[in-house]
């Protein structure tokens, strides 16, 4: 049995806690989104803090972090338009949205300094990228501050889906096609590659158990 070290979260810094949350919550989805700006300028930046958090309507929650006591371009644009488009990450644009992650300007668009092409979006201002095979148009619901006020976490309720025909069958996302990205601990990304699959389970269902006979030894062999 391995040896385990105990980390108490009482007096553990901020860096350290994000270090061991990002190690140990993984793999994790990427949002890449977009924003307008009311200047206009268009922004692009990747968030691993992320996910979906409801169906009914179909509504988003994305951890955006103040950056040296400040707000992120991404999360100012969302507080003054109340719109943004989450783009999700392929093994084909992984490169281009490590890019985004840098650090530029409130005046700088990415998509224009990294030439991203954009779509337009045709529920909110902000814009889609064109090379991302799924898009969802946001508004955003609400956000939250957490914590001791670093994170706050943005809810978005999702207006559109815009699905390439290369990935969606008109029922499904093929997760096989889409070829998703997701985060690690540290510099590190993961490529879904491997996918496995079980039977789903239904609610109440007694599993089923299948007896095997183990094989006779040669002992056993032609006796009754």
């Amino acid at each position: 049995m391995a040896d385990f070290l105990t980390v108490s979260t009482a007096g553990l810094d901020a860096p350290d806690a994000y270090r061991l949350l990002t190690g140990a919550v993984v793999p994790r989805p990427i949002a890449w989104i977009t924003t307008l700006g009311p200047n206009g300028v268009s922004n692009a930046a990747p968030f691993s803090s992320y996910n979906f958090i409801a169906h009914s309507p179909p509504m988003v929650a994305v951890n955006i972090a103040l950056r040296d006591g400040e707000l992120k371009d991404t999360a100012r644009n969302i507080r003054a338009t109340g719109e943004f488009v989450i783009n999700v990450v392929t093994a084909d644009t992984l490169d281009l949205m490590h890019e985004c992650g840098a650090e530029f300007g409130p005046e700088v668009s990415e998509p224009e300094r990294l030439n991203i092409a954009l779509l337009p979006g045709q529920f909110v201002g902000a814009p889609r990228i064109a090379a991302s095979p799924v898009h969802m148009e946001c508004r955003l619901d609400r956000w939250i501050p957490l914590g001791q006020g670093i994170n706050t976490l943005y809810i978005g309720e999702v207006l559109a889906f815009h699905l390439s025909t290369d990935v969606y069958d008109g029922r499904h996302i093929d997760s096989a096609r889409l070829r998703p990205v997701a985060r690690l601990g540290g510099p590190h990304y993961a490529l879904i590659d491997n996918i496995v699959s079980r039977a789903a389970r239904h609610t109440g269902a007694r599993p089923r158990h299948t007896h095997v006979r183990p094989p006779a030894s040669a002992d056993d062999t032609g006796r009754s």
